[in-house]
């Protein structure tokens, strides 16, 4: 038995995104069959919605500090560095529609990311976390998502490269980081964000972000695989009375 939906986890709009020059998306609502599947409750469509979203990066760049934000409210300067892999469950609701998060936090260590890239393969979503405060977590971004998504197909992945600790970073410095963010996620086609985890800026609106979208497309994805299903169906009935009628004709024939 799943536990009941939190009442701050109801999402009845979609969130907007932080930046409107790298987002994946500028629209301001859910698509309409989305929507329209959630009003009617299709048990087919919207029954077994759940999320694998990985969330990946170098080490110490607050990737844990960041899940623990916004799993608890709170932040916690006492954390202990993750092993291999951490996983944690939030539950949402998304348009009156139950939808399970898990939260695969793997560790940035070297020597643990053969055991975590093991847990990459299947995501719906992948987040790559630099600090913004120093570069060269921005610069070893790419390497990260490369290993991702070596175990995914990047045509059904969303991507989201998130920038922690902009608590810690000057005006200058965060202008000048963002920037170069900003590009990367153009190239590689994510979504930018900064966040804190120290004070709470925009980490509940992201996470929203993402679960949003990925419920969007697990809903997209069903809708797509119940109309095949149907196509395929019609198909086979065509061709059944084709058969039928072929064979009818030959017996016809036969009589004459």
């Amino acid at each position: 038995m799943l536990p009941p939906v939190k009442k701050d986890r109801v999402i009845t709009q979609l969130p907007t995104c932080f930046s409107p020059n790298a987002a994946l998306q500028t629209k301001d609502g859910f698509h309409p069959q989305v929507k329209a599947a959630c009003e009617v409750q299709k048990t087919d469509i919207v029954s077994l919605n759940i999320a694998k979203v990985i969330v990946v990066g170098d080490v110490a760049v607050g990737k844990t500090c960041l899940i623990s934000r916004f799993r608890k409210g709170a932040f916690d300067k006492n954390y202990k560095a993750t092993i291999g892999v951490d996983f944690e469950m939030e539950r949402f609701e998304v348009l009156g529609v139950p939808f399970s998060f898990q939260l695969w936090d793997t560790a940035g260590q070297e020597r643990f990311k053969c055991i975590a890239s093991t847990y990459y393969r299947g995501a719906q979503a992948i987040i790559v976390v630099f600090d913004m405060s120093s570069v060269s977590s921005l610069v070893h971004a790419r390497k990260w998502l490369e290993d991702a998504m070596r175990e995914n197909d990047p045509s059904s992945v969303l991507l989201f490269l998130v920038g922690t600790k902009k608590d810690l970073s000057s005006p200058d410095q965060l202008v000048e980081v963002e920037q170069e963010a900003i590009r990367l996620s153009e190239e590689i086609k994510a979504e930018y964000w900064a966040v804190s985890a120290k004070s709470g800026d925009g980490v509940q609106d992201f996470f929203f972000r993402v679960a949003s979208l990925t419920f969007e497309a697990n809903v997209l994805s069903e809708i797509e695989k119940s109309s095949s299903r149907h196509v395929s169906d019609i198909i086979r009935l065509t061709d059944r009375r084709e058969a039928d009628n072929t064979a009818t004709k030959r017996s016809s024939d036969c009589c004459r």
